[in-house]
Protein backbone atom coordinates (compact mmCIF):
# COMPACT_ATOMS: atom_id res chain seq x y z
CA UNK A 1 0.00 0.00 0.00
CA UNK A 2 1.28 3.33 -1.06
CA UNK A 3 1.19 6.10 1.76
CA UNK A 4 1.48 9.49 -0.40
CA UNK A 5 3.13 12.47 0.63
CA UNK A 6 -0.65 13.93 0.29
CA UNK A 7 -1.58 11.57 3.31
CA UNK A 8 1.30 12.25 5.47
CA UNK A 9 0.66 16.30 5.52
CA UNK A 10 -3.12 15.63 6.38
CA UNK A 11 -5.00 16.41 3.45
CA UNK A 12 -6.89 13.41 3.84
CA UNK A 13 -4.87 12.64 6.95
CA UNK A 14 -7.17 12.09 9.04
CA UNK A 15 -10.68 9.74 10.07
CA UNK A 16 -12.95 11.89 11.69
CA UNK A 17 -14.52 9.18 13.83
CA UNK A 18 -11.10 7.48 15.18
CA UNK A 19 -8.39 9.80 14.41
CA UNK A 20 -5.84 7.31 12.60
CA UNK A 21 -4.34 8.25 9.57
CA UNK A 22 -6.02 6.81 6.53
CA UNK A 23 -3.41 5.71 4.29
CA UNK A 24 -4.60 6.49 0.39
CA UNK A 25 -3.66 3.11 -1.97
CA UNK A 26 -3.11 4.65 -5.59
CA UNK A 27 -3.71 2.67 -8.35
CA UNK A 28 -2.66 3.02 -12.08
CA UNK A 29 -5.59 2.45 -14.90
CA UNK A 30 -4.54 2.06 -18.32
CA UNK A 31 -6.70 3.09 -20.86
CA UNK A 32 -6.88 3.66 -24.78
CA UNK A 33 -8.11 7.39 -25.68
CA UNK A 34 -11.68 7.03 -26.92
CA UNK A 35 -14.76 9.85 -26.00
CA UNK A 36 -16.43 7.25 -23.28
CA UNK A 37 -12.71 6.68 -21.15
CA UNK A 38 -12.03 10.32 -21.41
CA UNK A 39 -15.52 11.51 -20.43
CA UNK A 40 -15.24 8.88 -17.45
CA UNK A 41 -12.25 10.64 -16.12
CA UNK A 42 -13.98 13.68 -15.84
CA UNK A 43 -16.62 12.18 -13.51
CA UNK A 44 -13.59 11.30 -11.04
CA UNK A 45 -15.31 13.34 -8.41
CA UNK A 46 -17.65 10.79 -7.77
CA UNK A 47 -15.58 7.87 -6.99
CA UNK A 48 -13.07 10.03 -4.87
CA UNK A 49 -16.30 11.09 -2.70
CA UNK A 50 -17.33 7.54 -2.14
CA UNK A 51 -14.01 5.66 -1.92
CA UNK A 52 -11.54 9.26 -0.25
CA UNK A 53 -8.42 6.28 0.29
CA UNK A 54 -8.37 5.16 -3.22
CA UNK A 55 -6.01 7.45 -5.59
CA UNK A 56 -6.33 6.69 -9.77
CA UNK A 57 -3.26 7.70 -11.92
CA UNK A 58 -4.09 7.54 -15.65
CA UNK A 59 -2.25 6.40 -18.46
CA UNK A 60 -4.05 6.94 -21.55
CA UNK A 61 -2.88 5.91 -24.81
CA UNK A 62 -3.71 5.63 -28.36
CA UNK A 63 -5.33 2.18 -29.63
CA UNK A 64 -1.88 0.91 -30.74
CA UNK A 65 0.11 1.90 -28.27
CA UNK A 66 -2.46 0.62 -25.40
CA UNK A 67 -2.45 -2.89 -26.78
CA UNK A 68 1.29 -2.76 -26.80
CA UNK A 69 1.89 -1.44 -23.61
CA UNK A 70 -0.28 -3.92 -22.02
CA UNK A 71 0.63 -7.34 -23.89
CA UNK A 72 5.05 -6.17 -23.55
CA UNK A 73 3.71 -5.37 -19.46
CA UNK A 74 1.22 -8.50 -18.72
CA UNK A 75 3.46 -11.09 -20.48
CA UNK A 76 6.44 -10.22 -18.88
CA UNK A 77 5.03 -9.25 -15.33
CA UNK A 78 5.95 -5.96 -15.60
CA UNK A 79 3.50 -4.37 -12.89
CA UNK A 80 3.03 -0.70 -14.11
CA UNK A 81 -0.78 -1.42 -14.01
CA UNK A 82 -3.31 -2.49 -11.85
CA UNK A 83 -6.23 -1.91 -13.92
CA UNK A 84 -6.03 -2.78 -17.72
CA UNK A 85 -8.23 -1.71 -20.57
CA UNK A 86 -8.42 -4.57 -22.46
CA UNK A 87 -11.12 -6.50 -25.06
CA UNK A 88 -12.87 -9.21 -26.09
CA UNK A 89 -9.63 -10.76 -28.20
CA UNK A 90 -7.42 -10.28 -25.03
CA UNK A 91 -9.67 -11.61 -22.22
CA UNK A 92 -10.25 -15.86 -23.03
CA UNK A 93 -6.28 -16.13 -23.90
CA UNK A 94 -4.91 -14.06 -21.17
CA UNK A 95 -7.40 -15.41 -18.71
CA UNK A 96 -6.24 -19.12 -19.74
CA UNK A 97 -2.61 -17.83 -18.87
CA UNK A 98 -3.55 -16.98 -15.50
CA UNK A 99 -2.72 -13.49 -15.83
CA UNK A 100 -6.00 -12.11 -14.99
CA UNK A 101 -7.54 -11.98 -11.51
CA UNK A 102 -11.07 -13.40 -11.70
CA UNK A 103 -13.73 -11.15 -10.84
CA UNK A 104 -16.12 -13.63 -9.63
CA UNK A 105 -16.24 -11.52 -6.08
CA UNK A 106 -17.53 -8.33 -7.19
CA UNK A 107 -20.78 -6.94 -4.85
CA UNK A 108 -23.99 -8.12 -5.15
CA UNK A 109 -24.85 -4.53 -6.27
CA UNK A 110 -22.44 -5.15 -9.41
CA UNK A 111 -25.37 -7.40 -10.57
CA UNK A 112 -23.37 -9.98 -13.15
CA UNK A 113 -26.75 -11.62 -14.34
CA UNK A 114 -27.73 -8.24 -16.08
CA UNK A 115 -24.92 -8.13 -18.64
CA UNK A 116 -25.80 -8.75 -21.92
CA UNK A 117 -25.34 -13.22 -22.78
CA UNK A 118 -22.65 -11.85 -25.60
CA UNK A 119 -20.62 -10.12 -24.27
CA UNK A 120 -20.54 -11.75 -20.56
CA UNK A 121 -19.86 -14.93 -22.46
CA UNK A 122 -16.73 -13.30 -24.38
CA UNK A 123 -15.37 -12.30 -20.58
CA UNK A 124 -15.58 -15.47 -18.78
CA UNK A 125 -13.01 -18.09 -19.16
CA UNK A 126 -13.45 -21.62 -17.25
CA UNK A 127 -16.76 -20.05 -15.41
CA UNK A 128 -14.90 -16.82 -14.08
CA UNK A 129 -15.82 -13.39 -15.44
CA UNK A 130 -11.96 -12.12 -16.65
CA UNK A 131 -13.02 -8.56 -17.15
CA UNK A 132 -15.92 -6.36 -16.54
CA UNK A 133 -17.24 -4.33 -19.42
CA UNK A 134 -17.03 -0.56 -20.18
CA UNK A 135 -18.79 -0.45 -23.18
CA UNK A 136 -19.91 -3.37 -25.83
CA UNK A 137 -19.99 -2.83 -29.38
CA UNK A 138 -20.60 -3.98 -32.87
CA UNK A 139 -20.22 -2.20 -36.25
CA UNK A 140 -22.98 -0.11 -38.10
CA UNK A 141 -23.85 2.13 -41.10
CA UNK A 142 -23.61 5.95 -39.62
CA UNK A 143 -24.93 8.16 -42.51
CA UNK A 144 -25.59 11.48 -43.87
CA UNK A 145 -29.77 11.51 -43.99
CA UNK A 146 -29.50 15.14 -45.94
CA UNK A 147 -26.95 14.35 -48.84
CA UNK A 148 -29.04 10.90 -49.09
CA UNK A 149 -31.83 12.78 -49.65
CA UNK A 150 -30.11 15.26 -51.80
CA UNK A 151 -28.55 12.39 -54.19
CA UNK A 152 -32.68 11.23 -54.38
CA UNK A 153 -31.69 7.61 -52.55
CA UNK A 154 -32.83 5.93 -49.41
CA UNK A 155 -30.55 4.21 -47.31
CA UNK A 156 -32.72 0.76 -46.48
CA UNK A 157 -31.60 -0.61 -42.94
CA UNK A 158 -30.13 -3.52 -44.07
CA UNK A 159 -28.20 -2.55 -47.42
CA UNK A 160 -25.81 -4.33 -49.43
CA UNK A 161 -22.33 -3.22 -50.34
CA UNK A 162 -23.61 -2.35 -53.76
CA UNK A 163 -25.90 -0.25 -52.07
CA UNK A 164 -23.06 1.57 -49.70
CA UNK A 165 -20.79 1.87 -53.24
CA UNK A 166 -23.72 3.68 -54.91
CA UNK A 167 -24.04 6.24 -52.30
CA UNK A 168 -20.62 7.13 -51.53
CA UNK A 169 -20.49 7.86 -55.15
CA UNK A 170 -23.78 9.35 -55.23
CA UNK A 171 -22.51 11.57 -51.92
CA UNK A 172 -19.24 12.85 -52.96
CA UNK A 173 -18.00 16.07 -53.89
CA UNK A 174 -14.60 15.85 -53.35
CA UNK A 175 -14.60 20.37 -54.38
CA UNK A 176 -16.70 20.65 -51.19
CA UNK A 177 -14.11 18.11 -49.00
CA UNK A 178 -17.34 15.56 -48.87
CA UNK A 179 -16.37 12.41 -49.47
CA UNK A 180 -18.94 9.70 -49.50
CA UNK A 181 -17.15 6.90 -47.35
CA UNK A 182 -14.77 7.15 -44.58
CA UNK A 183 -13.27 3.49 -43.30
CA UNK A 184 -10.35 2.83 -41.13
CA UNK A 185 -7.06 2.33 -43.02
CA UNK A 186 -4.02 2.71 -40.04
CA UNK A 187 -2.55 -0.22 -39.86
CA UNK A 188 -3.36 -2.58 -36.49
CA UNK A 189 -4.93 -5.59 -36.22
CA UNK A 190 -7.55 -3.79 -33.98
CA UNK A 191 -8.05 -0.76 -36.60
CA UNK A 192 -7.78 -2.18 -40.22
CA UNK A 193 -8.00 -5.21 -39.75
CA UNK A 194 -11.07 -5.20 -37.73
CA UNK A 195 -13.08 -3.47 -40.23
CA UNK A 196 -11.73 -5.42 -43.10
CA UNK A 197 -12.20 -9.00 -41.45
CA UNK A 198 -15.14 -8.31 -40.53
CA UNK A 199 -16.23 -7.43 -44.26
CA UNK A 200 -14.08 -10.14 -45.59
CA UNK A 201 -16.77 -12.38 -43.73
CA UNK A 202 -19.62 -10.92 -45.21
CA UNK A 203 -17.78 -11.63 -48.94
CA UNK A 204 -17.20 -15.14 -47.94
CA UNK A 205 -13.45 -15.17 -47.24
CA UNK A 206 -11.86 -16.24 -44.09
CA UNK A 207 -8.59 -16.04 -42.82
CA UNK A 208 -7.44 -19.81 -42.76
CA UNK A 209 -9.71 -22.95 -43.57
CA UNK A 210 -10.51 -26.03 -41.41
CA UNK A 211 -6.28 -27.13 -41.36
CA UNK A 212 -5.43 -23.82 -40.20
CA UNK A 213 -4.08 -22.86 -43.90
CA UNK A 214 -4.22 -19.04 -44.84
CA UNK A 215 -6.53 -18.27 -47.43
CA UNK A 216 -5.27 -14.86 -48.68
CA UNK A 217 -4.99 -16.28 -52.19
CA UNK A 218 -8.50 -17.07 -52.46
CA UNK A 219 -10.96 -14.95 -54.78
CA UNK A 220 -13.08 -13.97 -51.66
CA UNK A 221 -10.30 -11.96 -50.32
CA UNK A 222 -9.57 -10.40 -53.51
CA UNK A 223 -12.93 -9.41 -54.08
CA UNK A 224 -12.96 -7.70 -50.74
CA UNK A 225 -10.12 -5.77 -50.68
CA UNK A 226 -10.86 -4.73 -54.27
CA UNK A 227 -14.01 -3.38 -53.40
CA UNK A 228 -12.53 -1.61 -50.11
CA UNK A 229 -9.91 -0.32 -52.02
CA UNK A 230 -11.96 1.18 -55.03
CA UNK A 231 -14.28 2.72 -53.01
CA UNK A 232 -12.04 4.73 -50.96
CA UNK A 233 -9.93 5.73 -53.92
CA UNK A 234 -12.96 6.87 -55.67
CA UNK A 235 -15.11 8.22 -52.83
CA UNK A 236 -13.03 8.70 -49.71
CA UNK A 237 -10.90 11.18 -48.21
CA UNK A 238 -7.08 11.90 -48.57
CA UNK A 239 -4.77 10.40 -46.11
CA UNK A 240 -7.02 7.71 -45.49
CA UNK A 241 -4.20 5.09 -44.88
CA UNK A 242 -3.25 7.23 -41.72
CA UNK A 243 -6.91 7.15 -40.32
CA UNK A 244 -8.51 5.22 -37.71
CA UNK A 245 -11.33 5.53 -35.45
CA UNK A 246 -10.76 8.99 -33.75
CA UNK A 247 -9.28 10.24 -37.49
CA UNK A 248 -12.51 9.11 -38.68
CA UNK A 249 -14.92 10.17 -36.28
CA UNK A 250 -13.65 13.42 -36.30
CA UNK A 251 -14.39 14.25 -40.26
CA UNK A 252 -17.86 12.96 -39.38
CA UNK A 253 -18.24 15.60 -36.97
CA UNK A 254 -16.77 18.04 -39.18
CA UNK A 255 -19.25 16.99 -42.19
CA UNK A 256 -17.20 15.31 -44.43
CA UNK A 257 -17.89 11.82 -44.57
CA UNK A 258 -21.01 10.95 -46.10
CA UNK A 259 -20.82 7.09 -44.53
CA UNK A 260 -18.80 5.91 -41.89
CA UNK A 261 -19.01 2.19 -40.70
CA UNK A 262 -17.79 2.09 -37.80
CA UNK A 263 -17.95 0.89 -34.31
CA UNK A 264 -21.74 1.45 -32.67
CA UNK A 265 -20.54 2.95 -29.92
CA UNK A 266 -19.44 6.00 -32.10
CA UNK A 267 -23.07 6.76 -32.00
CA UNK A 268 -23.55 8.73 -29.19
CA UNK A 269 -20.53 11.33 -30.62
CA UNK A 270 -22.10 11.65 -33.85
CA UNK A 271 -25.23 12.58 -33.05
CA UNK A 272 -23.51 14.53 -29.95
CA UNK A 273 -22.30 18.29 -28.84
CA UNK A 274 -19.02 18.22 -30.74
CA UNK A 275 -20.81 17.13 -33.87
CA UNK A 276 -21.99 19.73 -36.84
CA UNK A 277 -24.04 17.32 -38.68
CA UNK A 278 -25.59 15.63 -35.05
CA UNK A 279 -29.15 15.90 -36.46
CA UNK A 280 -28.30 14.38 -39.76
CA UNK A 281 -27.41 11.11 -39.07
CA UNK A 282 -29.53 8.15 -39.27
CA UNK A 283 -28.03 4.62 -38.96
CA UNK A 284 -28.52 1.66 -40.37
CA UNK A 285 -27.01 -2.57 -39.92
CA UNK A 286 -23.18 -2.75 -41.78
CA UNK A 287 -23.51 -4.59 -45.07
CA UNK A 288 -23.71 -7.73 -46.78
CA UNK A 289 -23.54 -9.52 -49.87
CA UNK A 290 -26.43 -12.28 -49.45
CA UNK A 291 -24.23 -14.83 -48.50
CA UNK A 292 -25.39 -15.26 -44.88
CA UNK A 293 -22.85 -12.70 -42.71
CA UNK A 294 -22.83 -9.43 -42.65
CA UNK A 295 -20.20 -6.99 -42.01
CA UNK A 296 -20.31 -6.12 -38.53
CA UNK A 297 -17.71 -7.20 -35.23
CA UNK A 298 -18.36 -7.82 -31.91
CA UNK A 299 -16.40 -6.37 -29.08
CA UNK A 300 -16.18 -4.72 -25.51
CA UNK A 301 -13.60 -2.88 -23.90
CA UNK A 302 -13.30 -4.10 -20.65
CA UNK A 303 -11.63 -3.54 -17.21
CA UNK A 304 -9.26 -6.23 -16.08
CA UNK A 305 -6.44 -6.57 -13.33
CA UNK A 306 -3.21 -8.58 -13.30
CA UNK A 307 -2.88 -10.91 -11.50
CA UNK A 308 0.77 -9.39 -10.57
CA UNK A 309 -1.01 -6.49 -9.00
CA UNK A 310 -0.32 -6.16 -5.22
CA UNK A 311 -3.84 -3.36 -4.71
CA UNK A 312 -6.18 -6.46 -6.33
CA UNK A 313 -8.79 -4.91 -3.81
CA UNK A 314 -8.80 -1.40 -4.74
CA UNK A 315 -8.75 -2.11 -8.17
CA UNK A 316 -11.93 -4.18 -7.77
CA UNK A 317 -13.40 -1.40 -6.09
CA UNK A 318 -13.18 1.22 -8.73
CA UNK A 319 -14.01 -1.70 -11.62
CA UNK A 320 -17.34 -1.88 -9.84
CA UNK A 321 -17.60 1.84 -9.74
CA UNK A 322 -16.89 2.33 -13.71
CA UNK A 323 -19.07 -0.68 -15.09
CA UNK A 324 -21.67 -0.94 -12.51
CA UNK A 325 -25.15 0.51 -13.28
CA UNK A 326 -24.93 3.31 -10.93
CA UNK A 327 -22.26 4.67 -13.39
CA UNK A 328 -24.24 4.72 -16.45
CA UNK A 329 -27.57 6.75 -14.03
CA UNK A 330 -24.28 8.81 -13.20
CA UNK A 331 -23.37 9.65 -16.82
CA UNK A 332 -27.07 10.29 -17.69
CA UNK A 333 -27.55 12.72 -14.91
CA UNK A 334 -24.85 14.87 -16.45
CA UNK A 335 -24.64 14.17 -19.89
CA UNK A 336 -28.10 12.83 -20.82
CA UNK A 337 -28.67 8.96 -21.40
CA UNK A 338 -27.53 9.68 -25.36
CA UNK A 339 -24.26 9.33 -23.79
CA UNK A 340 -23.84 6.67 -21.53
CA UNK A 341 -21.76 3.42 -22.63
CA UNK A 342 -23.48 1.33 -24.45
CA UNK A 343 -23.78 -2.37 -25.32
CA UNK A 344 -22.92 -3.95 -21.74
CA UNK A 345 -26.16 -4.46 -19.57
CA UNK A 346 -29.67 -5.69 -20.76
CA UNK A 347 -31.08 -3.36 -18.40
CA UNK A 348 -30.30 -0.33 -20.35
CA UNK A 349 -32.05 -1.68 -23.07
CA UNK A 350 -34.78 -2.16 -21.40
CA UNK A 351 -34.93 1.22 -20.05
CA UNK A 352 -37.90 3.51 -22.06
CA UNK A 353 -35.61 6.59 -22.30
CA UNK A 354 -32.75 4.54 -23.45
CA UNK A 355 -34.96 2.76 -25.61
CA UNK A 356 -36.28 5.98 -27.47
CA UNK A 357 -32.82 6.80 -28.45
CA UNK A 358 -32.25 6.78 -32.02
CA UNK A 359 -29.44 4.64 -32.46
CA UNK A 360 -30.28 2.29 -29.19
CA UNK A 361 -32.08 -0.45 -31.17
CA UNK A 362 -29.79 -0.41 -34.14
CA UNK A 363 -26.46 -0.81 -31.47
CA UNK A 364 -28.65 -4.12 -29.81
CA UNK A 365 -29.64 -5.58 -33.17
CA UNK A 366 -26.06 -5.54 -34.59
CA UNK A 367 -24.44 -6.74 -31.58
CA UNK A 368 -26.91 -9.98 -31.19
CA UNK A 369 -26.43 -10.53 -35.17
CA UNK A 370 -22.68 -10.82 -34.51
CA UNK A 371 -22.13 -14.81 -33.77
CA UNK A 372 -18.41 -15.25 -32.74
CA UNK A 373 -18.84 -19.14 -33.10
CA UNK A 374 -19.87 -19.12 -36.35
CA UNK A 375 -18.68 -16.11 -38.14
CA UNK A 376 -17.37 -17.00 -41.50
CA UNK A 377 -19.70 -18.44 -44.43
CA UNK A 378 -17.16 -21.35 -44.58
CA UNK A 379 -15.77 -23.41 -41.94
CA UNK A 380 -13.32 -22.45 -39.74
CA UNK A 381 -11.16 -23.87 -36.43
CA UNK A 382 -11.83 -20.13 -34.76
CA UNK A 383 -13.64 -18.25 -32.94
CA UNK A 384 -13.97 -14.08 -33.18
CA UNK A 385 -15.45 -12.44 -35.78
CA UNK A 386 -13.23 -9.23 -36.63
CA UNK A 387 -10.52 -11.40 -35.20
CA UNK A 388 -9.15 -14.52 -34.77
CA UNK A 389 -8.93 -15.76 -30.99
CA UNK A 390 -5.08 -16.91 -31.07
CA UNK A 391 -2.18 -15.79 -29.36
CA UNK A 392 -0.14 -15.14 -32.93
CA UNK A 393 -3.02 -13.27 -34.36
CA UNK A 394 -2.55 -10.08 -32.16
CA UNK A 395 1.63 -9.73 -34.53
CA UNK A 396 -0.49 -10.99 -37.86
CA UNK A 397 -3.32 -8.76 -37.92
CA UNK A 398 -0.91 -6.00 -37.53
CA UNK A 399 1.80 -7.14 -40.55
CA UNK A 400 -1.38 -7.87 -42.73
CA UNK A 401 -2.58 -5.00 -41.93
CA UNK A 402 0.24 -2.92 -42.74
CA UNK A 403 0.16 -5.02 -46.41
CA UNK A 404 -2.94 -3.60 -47.08
CA UNK A 405 -2.56 -0.02 -45.68
CA UNK A 406 0.14 0.16 -47.72
CA UNK A 407 -2.20 -1.00 -50.85
CA UNK A 408 -4.29 2.13 -49.58
CA UNK A 409 -1.79 4.79 -49.61
CA UNK A 410 -0.66 3.54 -53.57
CA UNK A 411 2.14 1.85 -52.70
CA UNK A 412 1.19 -2.23 -53.97
CA UNK A 413 -1.50 -3.15 -55.79
CA UNK A 414 -4.29 -5.55 -54.54
CA UNK A 415 -2.47 -9.01 -56.22
CA UNK A 416 0.78 -7.60 -54.47
CA UNK A 417 -0.60 -7.05 -50.97
CA UNK A 418 -2.48 -10.51 -50.80
CA UNK A 419 0.65 -12.07 -52.13
CA UNK A 420 2.52 -10.77 -49.08
CA UNK A 421 -0.26 -11.50 -46.65
CA UNK A 422 -0.17 -15.19 -47.64
CA UNK A 423 3.61 -15.48 -47.25
CA UNK A 424 3.88 -13.68 -44.44
CA UNK A 425 0.90 -15.43 -42.56
CA UNK A 426 2.06 -18.93 -43.67
CA UNK A 427 5.78 -18.76 -42.37
CA UNK A 428 4.22 -17.52 -39.07
CA UNK A 429 1.56 -20.48 -38.72
CA UNK A 430 4.35 -22.94 -39.87
CA UNK A 431 7.12 -21.81 -37.49
CA UNK A 432 4.35 -21.47 -34.77
CA UNK A 433 3.19 -25.33 -35.45
CA UNK A 434 -0.08 -25.01 -37.14
CA UNK A 435 0.80 -25.97 -40.51
CA UNK A 436 2.48 -28.98 -40.80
Amino acid sequence: MTVTLRALLGATAFVALTGAALAETTITVATVNNGDMIRMQGLMDDFYAKNPDIKVEWVTLEENVLRQNVTTDIATNGGQYDVLTIGTYEVPIWGKQGWLASLNDLPADYDVDDLLPAIRGGLTVDGNLMASPFYGESSMVMYRKDLMEAAGLTMADAPTWADIEAAAKAMTDKSKEQYGICLRGKAGWGENMAFLTAMSNSFGARWFDESWKPQFDQPEWKATLDTYLRVMTEYGPPGASNNGFNENLTLFQQGKCGMWIDATVAASFVTGKDSTVADKVGFALAPDNGLGKRGNWLWAWSLAIPASSQKQDAAKTFINWATNKDYLALVASKEGWANVPPGTRTSLYSNPEYAAIPFAKMTIDSINAADPNAPTVKPVPYVGVQFVAIPEFQGLGTSVGQEFSAALAGQKSVDEALAAAQALVTDEMTAAGYIQ
